[in-house]
């Protein structure tokens, strides 16, 4: 089974900036979806970002991030990264990274996620 770590999680002050790394057990070479979710207290977990292995895919950013956010990938070091920036204080939540393995083409990425990190908290105060 693949594992999935996510570091670099932390308290922030509003207006600054937090990189999240996510470092996979496999090879995020192939056809391969990536993203990243979030969840905070009381609320429903949402997509933040995500993006497709092959490259000239189109990426996806949540309206409520874009322009603020950036979703990247490293094939030799299988991570997966979110940088972070002008972060508010309604960006605190638990954030994980997921992938969908072997997908069906970069479609696929707004489907459903069958690989989970355990998720790094991001706190960011006013």
């Amino acid at each position: 089974q693949v594992k999935l770590v996510e570091s670099g999680g932390g308290s922030v002050q509003a207006g600054g900036s937090l990189r999240l790394s996510c470092a996979s057990s496999r090879s995020t070479y192939g056809s391969n979806c990536l993203a990243w979710f979030r969840q905070a207290p009381g609320k429903e977990r949402e997509k933040v970002a995500h993006m497709h292995t092959y490259p000239g895919t189109p990426y996806y950013y949540a309206d409520s991030v874009k322009g603020r956010f950036t979703i990247s990938q490293e094939f030799a070091k299988k991570t997966i990264y979110l940088q972070m920036s002008s972060l508010k204080p309604e960006d605190t939540a638990m954030y994980y990274c997921a992938a969908i393995w072997e997908s069906r083409g970069s479609g696929a990425c707004a489907g459903e996620y069958n690989s989970w990190g355990q998720g790094t908290q991001v706190t960011v105060s006013s």
